[in-house]
This record gives C-alpha cells, structure tokens and sequence, in this order.
C-alpha cells in the first residue's frame, strides 16, 4: 500500500511541476524578451542619442578666437557642451540654423537663432560675450585685462559638500525606481499566473483528480511557490542584465551599493507575490470559465494599481510623511518601501515593523485564501459567492 504524501511532500510535488511546465511555455520567453528588450533600449538609448544631453551646436561669424575661447569656458564652468561649427560668413550661418544643423550663431553683439534660444545657452554666450567686451573696454582705457582678472580671481569660496553620499543614493534611488516598474509588472503577471492556472485545473475538472491524491492546501501551496519561484527567476535574469549593460556602458559601478537595490527588489517580491497570488487563487476558485477571472480579480489588481501609483507618489515626494506611512503599511510595502531602502531613506525600525506587519499579512491570507479555496474549488458552474466558500469549507471540515 502506498505511502500517503505529507503536506510537504505533496506541495514540493505541484511546485515541481508548475515550475517545469511553465518555464517550457512560449509566453514565458516571450515575456522574458519584451522585458529585457525595454531595458536594453532604456539603457542604450542615452548612450546613442543626445536625449537629455546639455549639447548645443554654435557657429561664430567673423573674428572669433577670443570669443571662442570665452565660450568654452563658461560652458565648462556651465557644464554643457557647446561644438562649434566653421562658416564663411553671416549667410552660410544663418542658413545651418534655418536647416537645423546648428543652434545658434553670433554675428557681432547678435545671437540668431531660428525659433528660441535655450537658456543654458544662453546664458553661456551672454558671459562669454559679456567677458570679452569687458576685456576690451579694459584695454582702451589703458588697464591690463590680466592684471584685473588675477585680482578679481584671487579670492575663491571653498566648497563643503554636508552630504557627500548624495548623488549614490539619487543614482540608488533611480534603480529601485526602475525595478518598482519591473516589480509591479511581475507581480500582476505571476498573480495572474496562479489564478489562470486555478481556472484552468478547475474547469477541465484536472483538480478532482489531483485532489484525490493530495490535500487542496498544498495543491494551493505548490503552484503559488513554483509559480513565484518563476517570477523571481525571471526578475534576477531581469535585474542582472540591466546592471551588467549599464556597468558596461559605464553608468554604473557594480559596487555593494548598487547590486543592493536589486536584491531588495527580489526580497519584496517574494513578499508581495505570496500576498497578491494568495488572493488572486482564491478569488479564481470561485469561477468555472477563464471569461469571468478579469471580473473576480479585479479587486486585487486594483490594490496592486494603487501600490504601483503610491511608490510614483513616494519617489516624487520621499520627504513627505505620507510616504513613511505608504511604505509600512501593507500590501503597498512591498513596492514602496524598497524605494526608499535604497535611497536610505528609511530607518531601521521602519524597515523592521513593515516586514512584520507583511509577513503577518501574509500569514493571514495564506488561511483565508486555503479555505475559501478549499470550500469553491470543487464546485462547478455559476461564481461562488465568498460567504457559500466559506461555509462549505467549514462544512467540510466539521
């Protein structure tokens, strides 16, 4: 006579199983290729383009060296960069402007530009213009220029950065920003994952069968775990690639530092998934037909909606209190708070408590979600209301 399964062994089972099966599905390189594919392009295409870059296009008309020179220096100073482009005279400049192939060109006290002028470059020209006149000026009234700008550069302010770290933590800020996108897009697929599966298994009445064999709890247990161990696959092969083109690119250096919002990212998704996926399987165990499972589980995409808008909120506002508050409170913890974890923003307490109040979350709808899985999945047909489920698994047990 054949052992029965223990609970672990049963659930080991199923996790094996959806593991195996769904890594083989086409949907899931597909989904890995679209994702890997916006990353490259997000991280490549600053690399290839001038997108965001303070890079500006000039031609200066007639004798220019002394201007020229000016120019470059207050665009060092501005930090931007100014190229310049040769012309033979007003007309030839005035045509590349038109034409798009420069900015901007100084024609005597005259800046010309075909619609507006950037005021980054502006404000270049303006002191280099404003520097070589005043050179100038100095000369015919007989006063050496050097002589007046070693005097007027004698005395330098020293600069004290307080917070010397905070151009990391704004770049750590960033990846986490980022990997709260991926996050979210992992989290409402992976759930979705889970409640197909249930649907699924349900309506080709696959689960009489297998629940003839092992308990509904760890037929519930196995596909959450083997479906997320998925997700977090996928989300490391994710989140290695994306760092490894941006070091190579040179944006990044793979330091502690870095690699640490992605190991977070990985940590809060176990988290959020096991709360998300608990709710999605129960709310899938009350229909018989896939058409009615964007109906059930509505009210949890909508949560994870509101958690994906809450961490915008909290990276566009990380001082505020409401974003202390978002980023304990679960479920919204789990796409927040490693926002700011990696800016460092959040203290150890605040760290301590919103694990604490998810895992005991989580402990909480692990058992709703078994029983009302437990009390509907059997029953075929109309939508099982929740108050039927729960009364059926309570019968069941009795």
């Amino acid at each position: 006579m054949t052992r029965p399964l223990s609970f672990r062994e049963a659930a080991t089972l199923v996790a094996r199983r959806e593991f195996g099966q769904r890594i083989r599905e086409r949907s899931f390189f597909i989904s890995l290729l679209i994702t890997l594919g916006i990353i490259a392009v997000v991280v490549l295409l600053p690399r290839f383009t001038d997108l965001g870059n303070d890079s500006y296009d000039v031609a200066l008309v007639g004798d220019s060296s002394q201007l020229q020179e000016a120019v470059e220096h207050q665009a060092e100073v501005a930090d931007i960069e100014v190229s310049f482009r040769s012309v033979a005279d007003a007309a030839e400049a005035e045509s590349a402007v038109r034409d798009g192939d420069i900015d901007a060109y100084v024609d005597d006290d005259t800046v010309y530009v075909d619609q507006s002028l950037d005021s980054s470059l502006r404000a270049v020209l303006e002191n280099a213009y404003s520097q070589v006149e005043g050179a100038r000026a100095l000369e015919s009234a007989g006063i050496d220029p050097a002589e007046v700008s070693a005097a007027l550069t004698s005395a330098t302010l020293e600069t004290v950065t307080l917070d010397p770290e905070a151009d990391e933590r704004e770049t750590r800020g960033g990846i986490a920003f980022f990997g709260t996108i991926i996050l979210f897009g992992q989290l409402i697929t992976y759930s979705m994952w889970v409640a197909m599966g249930v649907v699924e298994e349900k309506s080709s009445r696959v689960v009489e069968v297998i629940l003839s064999t092992i308990p509904a709890r760890a037929l519930l247990a196995g596909k959450i775990i083997g479906i997320g161990l998925l997700g977090l696959v996928q989300l490391a092969l994710i989140g290695g690639l994306g760092l490894g083109i941006a070091a190579a690119l040179g944006a990044v250096e793979l330091t502690g530092p870095m690699i640490t919002p992605v190991l977070t990212a990985l940590g809060w998704f176990v988290l959020g998934f096991a709360a998300y996926a608990s709710l999605s399987a129960a709310a899938a165990a009350r229909i018989s037909r896939q058409e009615d499972l964007q109906n059930v589980t509505t009210p949890v995409n909508t949560l994870m909606m509101v958690s994906y808008f809450g961490a915008f909120f909290v990276f566009l506002n990380p001082d505020t209190p409401a974003a202390g508050v978002l980023s304990i409170v679960p479920p919204f913890s789990a796409l927040i708070m490693p926002l700011r974890m990696a800016r460092g923003d959040a203290a150890a307490w605040e760290v301590g408590l919103a694990l604490g109040l998810m895992l005991a979350l989580i402990a909480v709808l692990v058992v709703l979600a078994a029983r009302i899985y437990e009390g509907a999945v059997l029953r075929m047909g109309a939508k099982v209301p929740l108050k039927d489920a729960w009364a059926a698994r309570r019968k069941v047990s009795s």
